[in-house]
């Protein structure tokens, strides 16, 4: 078991690390091509940050534990709005934006309830995936048009700031490069230790996947989503979280199943319906003042610590 454990930390900290170099790497590296930071932030960073979530739930998929991959889409997806959007409003209300209330999160809502809909066969199938990954497709494709409308200068500047343009090629391409071998060992580690660590105290690869994959994967999105906060930039939170759950179903979810058929089965309709239940949530406390004030997110994180205390209670 303490050999599990030391696999599942390392993981983690290899997915997160890798994940971090992938997004600095690839884009310092596109800026220099001539592609504009509105542009980078709606493709490289918005994928590289669900890259932990695409790395653990391909190769849990391939190792032949589908039902880990699954709770891991739908657990991050869940503790991105319970326990990230939730912890971030505590600390600070989180305010949004027209356009992440009038198109992103009813996208969000509708990309939840398509996902619902794939699991009334029990099985997400090859096809299924390639609808999901063309969806995903469509959906940047609107981001990126839609996004023409933002403040260029805005965007700008803070992209200056997150990444400084103070290295050079080598050096931007080896820390994407060393990102991507860090995200691929940690994705090794963490389905290698999931597994063991499930096989040992007999829980399901699919609650391991809701819980500690779940939590484990969503860390970079916490820790950005938290210290944004406190730096008084809490609205980064919702277009965080928003853009990482759609891109988990689409793109994650989609890619696994496009190499493997998943099995669903090990789903139950308590963790779908949380699923669903958290994003349609999220439309009427930001449609009212445009924000989710501190007991909105009491509310979320309290949603959160009962759904994980029923699994935990369930397997008891």
């Amino acid at each position: 078991m303490g050999t599990s454990m030391l696999f599942v930390s390392g993981g983690l900290v290899c997915l997160t690390a890798g994940a971090e170099g992938i997004v600095r790497g690839a884009s310092s590296l596109a800026r220099r091509v001539g592609v504009s930071p509105l542009l980078i932030g709606l493709t490289v960073v918005a994928y590289g940050t669900s890259a932990p979530e695409g790395v653990v739930s391909v190769q849990a998929a391939l190792d032949g534990a589908p039902a880990l991959a699954l709770g891991n889409v739908v657990g991050s997806n869940i503790s991105n709005v319970g326990l990230i959007l939730g912890t971030t409003a505590l600390l600070y209300p989180v305010q949004s934006d027209a356009q992440a209330v009038q198109l992103d999160i009813p996208i969000m809502i509708g990309v939840s309830a398509l996902f619902l809909g794939l699991l009334g066969d029990g099985v997400i199938g090859r096809l299924n995936g390639v609808v999901l990954v063309l969806g995903g497709i469509g959906y940047t494709v609107i981001r990126v048009w839609g996004g023409q409308e933002e403040s260029q200068a805005a965007v700008r500047e803070a992209f200056d700031e997150a990444v400084p343009d103070r290295y050079g090629w080598v050096w931007e391409g080896g820390v994407g490069i060393g990102g991507l071998a860090l995200l691929i060992l940690g994705g090794r580690l963490l389905v290698d230790g999931a597994v063991a660590i499930a096989d040992g105290v007999g829980l399901s690869p699919t609650v391991i996947g809701l819980t500690v994959v779940a939590v484990g994967t969503s860390l970079p999105e916490l820790a950005t989503s938290v210290v944004a906060a406190l730096r008084g930039h809490a609205d980064l939170a919702v277009g965080n979280v928003v853009g990482s759950n759609i891109v988990n179903v689409l793109g994650v979810l989609g890619g696994t199943a496009c190499v493997h058929p998943i099995d669903a089965t090990g789903l139950t309709w308590i963790d779908g319906g949380v699923l669903f239940g958290t994003a349609v949530l999220t439309l009427p406390f930001l449609w009212t003042k445009w924000e989710v004030s501190r007991w909105e997110g009491g509310v979320l994180l309290a949603v959160y610590g009962s759904y994980i205390a029923f699994l935990v209670q369930g397997t008891l």
